[in-house]
């Protein structure tokens, strides 16, 4: 996550770390693996990938560009030596307090840089980064076109990556949790305050969509329902004087409120043209039922499902790149098969859940509504089937199996009692 504002390097990273996973963990494993992960935390990270990617592969048999396809689907089967080492990760008491508490400091990092950034106009840990792309490559990390067309906070990802919010956003529950069991109510309130701010600059509706789940899950059985609703009615308020304040944040709040009236112009027009990639992606569904125009094949598939061809889009110029909604891009790239298959991953996680301690629910509820908040069908996202987003939901994946599903660990003794 640290090396997300420079994707070439953390995509190198990735790779070394499952190059490493597959040596340590498969090895582990046949000698009685259960000492790094438990049978069952092995099996549902094992699920929870094959749901993902086997619908990836399916889909390539007939897909726009097979060859193309093929190798990305066997390229992707580097996440999962990769998952279960970020399972293992958090399989211990210590595991999860280093782990998880290292994404709430990721996630109190990024907002103070947001803050600093809403104040003062400059990330300053993108300005580091940017600096030091400049030593080692004489360029920066964004154009001079790329930071002029940028329309809302970018923080640690910078102006020509615009999503910190949903980011930010879907990371929050780790932060959220951490500052209510270390600070209590006040420390929730305090955090979830400092967050929501950066979002609401961050301009993505979705993660407006997505902090609200997040603050509506994370907080009520912390402070009840009386003070819960009093914390979104400041939130509102706060809201309405950062549109007051900024052009940015106005605009897509009127954008948004257009999403209101009737006219479907106006809709499309405050979705930013997602009604006219939705019904392309419903004519894909149409036309490849079975297993869809292939993963990521949804920019090639476009132009012939487009319903209204030769107009410009609000989006520009060019095909869409992706579905903007998870039921609608496994659907139309993968067909009925992958709504099938994802749907037993689905299954598979709330089955476990489901049956699950109230202890390691308790220890995996950050993951959870991570993951679930992420993935919540009723919103817009970015394309699951890409290397950045896909590696992330799978990434929450792999947290919330392992975390569920820990090691049995004895009892630590305490004034010389086992409890």
């Amino acid at each position: 996550m640290i090396l997300w504002p420079a994707p070439g390097y953390a995509e190198g990273v990735m790779v070394l770390g499952a190059l490493a996973a597959i040596i340590h963990l498969v090895g582990a494993r046949f000698r009685g693996g259960a000492a790094l992960l438990s049978a069952p935390a092995w099996a549902l990270t094992s699920v929870l990938f094959f749901a993902y990617w086997l619908p990836q592969l399916v889909s390539a048999v007939d897909s726009v560009d097979v060859g193309r396809a093929l190798r990305e689907a066997l390229v992707d089967l580097r996440y999962l030596p990769f998952l279960w080492l970020v399972a293992s990760a958090v399989a211990t008491r210590r595991g999860r307090r280093i782990t998880l508490g290292g994404l709430a400091v990721i996630v109190a990092v990024w907002t103070i840089d947001g803050l600093c950034e809403v104040v003062f106009g400059t990330s300053p840990l993108f300005f580091g980064i940017d600096q030091l792309k400049q030593l080692i490559s004489s360029r920066p990390m964004c154009t001079v076109d790329q930071i002029a067309a940028a329309d809302r906070l970018g923080g640690v990802l910078g102006p020509c990556n615009l999503k910190l919010g949903v980011v930010l956003a879907s990371l929050s529950p780790f932060g959220l949790y951490w500052a209510g069991r270390r600070f209590g109510a006040s420390g929730w309130v305090i955090a979830s305050a400092a967050i929501g701010i950066v979002l609401l600059f961050a301009g993505s509706r979705a993660s407006w969509l997505t902090y609200a789940l997040v603050l509506l899950f994370s907080g009520w059985r912390l402070l009840g329902w009386r003070r819960l609703l009093a914390v979104f009615a400041a939130g509102l308020v706060v809201a309405v004087v950062a549109a007051v304040g900024s052009p940015q944040v106005r605009d897509r709040i009127e954008r948004t409120a257009m999403g209101l009236s009737a006219d479907e112009a106006g809709v499309d027009n405050a979705l930013s043209g997602r009604a006219r990639i939705w019904d392309a992606a419903l004519c894909m569904v149409r036309e490849n039922p079975v297993n869809g125009v292939g993963a990521r094949g949804f920019r090639e598939a476009f132009a012939g499902c487009d319903p209204r061809p030769g107009e410009l889009a609000a989006w520009g110029d060019g095909p869409a790149f992706h579905a903007h909604q998870i039921v609608l891009e496994i659907g139309s790239e993968t067909g009925l098969i992958g709504l099938l298959m994802w749907l037993a991953g689905v299954a598979m996680a709330w089955r476990a859940w489901r049956f699950a301690t109230p202890d390691a629910r308790e220890q995996a509820r950050p993951a959870m509504l991570a993951l679930a908040v992420t993935v919540f069908p009723l919103n817009t996202h970015l394309a699951f089937y890409s290397t950045f987003w896909g590696g992330f939901t799978l990434l929450l994946s792999a947290l919330y199996a392992g975390s569920l599903l820990a090691r049995v660990e004895p009892v630590q003794p305490q004034d010389g009692v086992l409890r």
